[in-house]
């Protein structure tokens, strides 16, 4: 179905807009966006099953401390074919004084680094580099969507008037309606865009109506 405004405008081209049918579903607590995300790309691919979502996450150990290559696990643990893109193989020590990872840094870093030297031999897939807004819509125009880690305090909706248009991207249960100092990790899925309009289409699980 197309609006108005783009039957009145020029005809679009295969792959100038895509828009695939993501379920939204959300977060229960502000630390498992990443999870939430995860269900929603396996309930896309036909793939969630709610008792064997809770087995794997017994058996990956997962906690309340999320991180990326802990998605790229659970994807291999069922099976979806991925790749996981960073521009840092381990932990960023970088980040050792955000406020956001400071907490768990510490005790999380040995952890991760071992997930990320056990990556090959577990034939989950990474790549160190950066992955452009050109190679994101070739990905989605595929039919494949992606799971992204953004900092929420850079990032606004374009759909919602200001102020709140800085708080779509919050996690759930903060209800700042301005930019938070420091980084702000949030985690959600890319499903779609616009050339026309040079925007990304997402669903955001810190709400369970947005996208």
């Amino acid at each position: 179905m197309r609006t108005e405004a783009e039957a009145a405008g020029p005809s679009l081209e295969p792959g100038d807009f895509v828009q695939l049918p993501v379920p939204i579903i959300q977060q229960l607590y502000h630390w498992d966006c990443g999870l939430a995300c995860s269900r929603m790309v396996l309930r896309y691919l036909g793939q969630l099953d709610d008792s064997e979502f809770e087995c794997a996450l017994q058996e990956l150990r997962l906690t309340r401390s999320i991180w990326t290559i802990d998605l790229a696990y659970l994807m291999r643990r069922f099976g979806v074919r991925h790749r996981f893109c960073t521009q840092t193989l381990g932990v960023d020590k970088g980040y050792r004084n955000q406020s956001f990872y400071r907490k768990h840094f510490d005790t999380e870093e040995t952890r991760v680094n071992q997930l990320f030297a056990q990556a090959q031999a577990c034939k989950v897939l990474v790549e160190k580099r950066t992955v452009s807004v050109q190679d994101i819509q070739a990905h989605l125009a595929q039919g494949h969507v992606a799971i992204v880690l953004v900092n929420s305090g850079v990032l606004h909706c374009e759909l919602c008037s200001s102020p709140v248009k800085y708080c779509c991207f919050a996690p759930r249960g903060h209800r700042c309606f301005c930019r938070a100092p420091g980084y702000q990790g949030h985690f959600i899925v890319l499903r779609g865009y616009s050339r026309a309009t040079g925007s990304i289409f997402y669903n955001n699980p810190a709400y369970a109506d947005r996208q």
